[in-house]
């Protein structure tokens, strides 16, 4: 049995995307004691509505969301950047995470945002933003654990991101930020 638990959640919802690729990256590069897994469903959970957020009527797929949240040690935000900002299926997921008011599913929870984007930043201003709404809504957020790789369409043109050796470290770097102890990171970001 793992010791950490990590979950992911991909704001790309295409087949193909490289987002997914990186968080397939993420569950094979797991560091020893941790699993790595990623929540299929996104799109299947309705846009948060307060009407729909009452005992009985939460959408079961919501629901699955809080639990899986709740269970994680740490949470990996796959994102590209749409529109200079995050897609809406993670702004709506984090929305469900977020509530009931005082209640967040991800308070105390670990996180770390990384993706790729078509930009030459990859991403970052969407990656900003959905570390702020993470915080708001009670996540303890690592600003250091961090990968934004642009030019997605040139640079994974020909390689995927498996074989991509900088992507590869970049991804197990910021998972053993989000399976280290709670000691470990706050020695090393006193440093």
């Amino acid at each position: 049995m793992a010791e950490n638990t990590i979950l992911t959640l991909v704001g790309s919802l295409r087949a193909e995307s490289v987002n997914s690729k990186f968080a397939e990256v993420a569950t094979a590069a797991a560091p020893e004691g941790t699993e790595v897994t990623t929540f299929a469903g996104l799109e299947e959970i309705p846009f948060y509505n307060e009407d729909l957020d009452v005992e009985g009527k939460v959408p079961a797929k919501a629901a699955e969301l809080r639990a899986a949240v709740a269970a994680a040690d740490g949470l990996l935000f796959v994102t590209p950047e749409y529109n200079g900002t995050m897609p809406a299926v993670l702004n709506n997921a984090i929305d469900w995470i977020s509530r009931p008011f005082g209640a967040s599913s991800a308070t105390g929870t670990k996180a770390a945002v990384i993706g790729t984007s078509a930009g030459q930043y990859g991403g970052v201003w969407a990656h900003d933003d959905v570390r702020k709404s993470l915080k708001i809504a009670g996540a303890e957020v690592l600003e250091d654990a961090t990968l934004a790789v642009g030019a997605s369409y040139s640079r994974f043109a020909e390689v995927e991101p498996k074989d991509d050796a900088e992507v590869v470290e970049g991804i197990k770097n910021v998972l053993a930020s989000l399976a280290a102890p709670a000691a470990v990171l706050e020695a090393a970001s006193a440093n």
